[in-house]
Order: structure tokens, then C-alpha cells, then sequence
């Protein structure tokens, strides 16, 4: 018996429609339809769209991948799908030696950062923010030199495979510059002491001023700002924050979730590591997470942090509603960015006495050393030595 056919042969036609469905938030709904030459059967694709030129662009797609040998289905799957189904294509020619590597940098960043996105969406610009995005990058996560190289290398091989087979135009995972947005972490990550707020007043002061300059003198940027920096989150972290998080009885926050971009809009997805941490929320912004759920509708799922309008919030955001740079400059702040209130956070946990593995749990840090540069020089030595007893 002959083998099943997988996708149309080279040159299959296609027929096409275009559906008004008007009671739909994408009313426009285009779709392929081709004759399997073995079976007779007539499968189909289709695709929800907002505008008639969105879904004629997604119909000449497919034809272009019909004309290729490429099955419309293909075409339309998802990074992690395509990959997985197209794995051994993507890696034929590399040693054994290099494939572990690369195998785990599909497993661990990609596919978590752009696996649940379809090819055709996946630019250059969301390769950049898987990489070099300043709270949820791959080089903000602390991964090496050498592991963010294998890992767009792996992303190139599986983009290369897309573009061979007709679905993209151009390979946007080769990206460039990426080296020295590292070298800039890395000189912070070498002294995020140095970045810290000096004290809650000064704290206070930027949340107030930021506030005020504010469009609308929306009162929930302050509040943003004061809950990032006492407990050490990611402004990321802080949008993902529901009601059912809190726990107001023990007064602490267990963080599960993070506000990230994407091509299309926000998304919500786990944290870093797809690890929950419980987070202490100290007596200063107990009555802000009050007065926060109070205003909520009522419902375990309800966000704490929103923006003005109710949308969820980004650094990006909060940098363009309270013109961040002008505020920070103005205050005598130039080097503060949104990922500083991080960095006062757990500065100040260290300085208070925090014990440095509770504070490694707060932070989610992977590594001890990572933890230890929060330390004061002279802890720093302390437990330096201890770990090396």
C-alpha cells in the first residue's frame, strides 16, 4: 500500500473563500479548500480575520505554500509545532555533541517565549524581546553568553527550515546587537547595589512625582511603583498579580504569573523557570493591597494593577504614562530604570538581615551568586567564606 500523502503535491490548486460573519470580533473568514488526489476527500483550512485585505493576504499565503508542496495545516501551525514535527530537517548536519545544547535551548526558552506563536508571526522584533527584553529576556534571565548563542542558533535552524518550505519570507531570528545589550546587563547584574533607591522617602517621592505627571494623575502608578520595589518584583509580575494570590492573613504574595508582549498584544504566561514564589508583603503597602482588592470586582481572578482604563500594565507602559525619564532625570536619577525597583527591593531585604538563601526564594534567582551581589560588601565576605568552608 502506498504511503499516505502528508500534504498536496507540488502545484495542487487551491479553491477560496471569503466569508463576512458580522456578529464576530474578526468577522472576516478566509478559507482554503484542495482535493487529496489519493483519497478524494476534500479537507479544509480556515482563518478568522479583522479586515477583507487581513484574509485575501492569508489566502494568497496559502496558495504560495500549496504551490510550494507545503499542506496548508503546516503552514499554519505554531512555532512549537512546527519545530517538533520538523525537528530532524531543522537539525540534519549538526554533530551529536551540539545537539544537546541546542535541543535544550528549544526546550527551555523557545518554546516557552515564542512556542505558542503561528511561524508567519514570529519577527524580528519578538526574537529581540525573547532575547534582550529587560525583565523576561533570556539575557535578563542570566543565561550565559554561550547559552543565548546556541539557543538563537537553534531558532535560526528551525526558522531556516520555514523559510526553505515556502512559510516565511526572511529568517527573522538573525537578529544582531544582542552582545552588547549583554554586556550591559552583565555590568549591572555586577553591581545592582549600585542601582538601588537609598531609602523610602526617596521611594516615596519617585512614586508621587511619577503619579502626578501622569496624564490622568492616575493614583495607581504610585501604587505600582511602591509594591515593585517592597517586594522585589518584575513590573511584569506586578500585572499578573490576582486577588487569589494575596493571602491578607499571612500577609504574603505568591507569585504565579507575568505580563510579557507579543506580537498581537499581552499575554499572561508562568513566571521565570515556570517556578511560584512566595513573596512577603511588608506592613508600609499592607493597607495599598487593601485598598487595591476593595476596588476590584469582587472575583478571585481580578487583577490588583491596572492602568488607568483597566488594560494590564507593562515597563513599557508605565515608562510612557508617567514620562519615566523626564521624572528620573528630574529627581537626580538618570541611571534608575522600571527593573531598578527590583534591584531597591531586594537591596533592602539584604541590608535588613534577610538570611541570603530566604532571599534567593523571594527573588526566584537560579543562582546563589546571583543573590550574593545584593549582599553588603562586608555580609558578602562572610558568606563568601562560608560557602567556601
Amino acid at each position: 500500500m502506498p504511503a499516505k500523502r502528508n500534504r498536496p503535491p507540488i502545484g495542487v490548486s487551491l479553491s477560496t473563500d471569503i466569508e463576512y460573519l458580522p456578529d464576530r470580533p474578526t468577522p472576516f473568514r478566509a478559507r482554503v479548500r484542495w482535493t487529496d488526489p489519493e483519497t478524494g476527500k476534500r479537507p479544509s483550512r480556515s482563518h478568522s480575520c479583522e479586515s477583507e485585505e487581513e484574509a485575501a493576504e492569508w489566502i494568497d499565503a496559502m496558495k504560495r505554500a500549496a504551490a510550494g508542496g507545503i499542506d496548508p495545516n503546516q503552514a499554519s501551525m505554531t512555532l512549537a509545532e512546527y519545530g517538533n514535527a520538523n525537528m530532524a530537517l531543522a537539525l540534519r548536519g549538526l554533530e551529536d555533541k551540539t545537539l544537546p545544547p541546542y535541543l535544550s535551548g528549544w526546550k527551555l526558552r523557545i518554546v516557552p517565549s515564542l512556542g505558542h506563536l503561528p511561524v508567519r508571526m514570529i519577527t524580528t522584533g519578538a526574537v529581540d524581546r525573547a532575547v534582550m527584553d529587560p525583565e523576561t529576556g533570556w539575557i535578563a534571565d542570566e543565561c550565559s553568553k554561550s547559552v543565548v548563542k546556541n539557543t538563537l542558533a537553534m531558532l535560526v535552524r528551525v526558522m531556516e527550515q520555514a523559510l526553505r518550505d515556502g512559510i516565511i519570507d526572511r529568517n527573522p531570528a538573525r537578529i544582531t546587537g544582542w552582545q552588547k545589550q549583554y554586556a550591559r546587563v552583565e555590568d549591572e547584574l555586577d553591581d545592582p547595589r549600585s542601582l538601588a533607591l537609598p531609602d523610602w522617602a526617596t521611594l516615596q517621592r519617585l512614586a508621587d512625582t511619577l503619579a502626578a505627571t501622569s496624564a490622568s494623575q492616575y493614583e495607581g502608578w504610585r501604587d505600582v511603583v511602591l509594591f515593585a520595589a517592597c517586594t522585589a518584583a518584575r513590573i511584569g509580575e506586578v500585572s499578573g498579580v490576582r486577588v487569589k494570590d494575596i493571602n491578607t492573613t499571612e500577609w504574603t504574595w505568591t507569585v504565579r504569573r507575568q505580563t510579557t508582549t507579543a506580537p498581537g498584544g499581552l499575554v499572561d504566561k508562568g513566571t521565570k523557570g515556570k517556578r511560584a514564589r512566595t513573596v512577603p508583603l511588608i506592613e508600609e503597602i499592607r493597607e495599598l493591597v487593601q485598598r487595591r482588592i476593595a476596588a476590584t470586582d469582587g472575583t478571585k481572578d481580578a487583577r490588583l494593577f491596572v492602568g488607568p482604563r483597566g488594560g494590564r500594565i507593562t515597563t513599557a507602559v508605565l515608562r510612557d504614562a508617567t514620562h519615566w525619564d523626564d521624572v528620573v532625570t528630574q529627581l537626580g536619577f538618570d541611571h534608575l530604570k522600571r527593573h531598578s525597583l527590583r534591584h531597591t527591593g531586594l537591596t533592602w531585604m539584604a541590608d535588613a538581615g534577610v538570611p541570603v538563601h530566604h532571599l534567593q526564594r523571594i527573588a526566584g534567582h537560579g543562582s546563589l551568586m546571583t543573590t550574593q551581589r545584593y549582599l553588603h560588601p562586608n555580609k558578602r565576605s562572610v558568606t563568601d567564606a562560608g560557602a567556601l568552608l
